[in-house]
């Protein structure tokens, strides 16, 4: 599953829409919806991505959440290291090999990670940019 299949899901539930009504309602098949919800399909266009916003009659913050989450949401992913050090290549390349291995609590840990150093190297670029 990927966090945009996660979070629709959770909205169309708490709406109390089926699948099949909310695909008849898209224009597109359950089977299309299903598979996008279970990460089984990548991220939907930004017309379909429009669409499923405005059907869930999310606005504002939920709606900018669900394009954030869309945009994180391809569920076969490519990491291009080239230029980078030997360690990036190393760490891409492992956690192809272990995602799969690896505990729930694990991957939420080493995403907090991440996260966290993400957000300080663009603060760090923010503030080049600002001098």
């Amino acid at each position: 599953m990927t966090p945009f299949g996660e979070r629709v899901r959770a909205l169309r539930r708490e709406k109390g829409v089926t699948q099949v009504e909310m695909a008849r309602a898209l224009g597109v098949s359950s089977a299309y919806l299903s598979a996008l919800e279970h990460g089984r399909r990548g991220r939907p266009t930004w017309q379909l991505l429009q669409r499923i916003i405005g059907y869930l009659n999310v606005i504002w913050d939920d709606a900018e959440e669900l394009e954030r989450l869309a945009e994180l949401s391809h569920p076969k992913v490519s990491v291009e290291t080239a230029g980078l050090g030997a360690s990036a290549t190393a760490l891409a390349n492992r956690l192809a090999e272990t995602i799969a291995l690896l505990s729930p609590e694990d991957i939420d840990a080493l995403l907090a990670q991440l996260e966290a150093a993400a957000a300080r190297a663009e603060a760090i670029q923010r503030a080049r940019r600002r001098r």
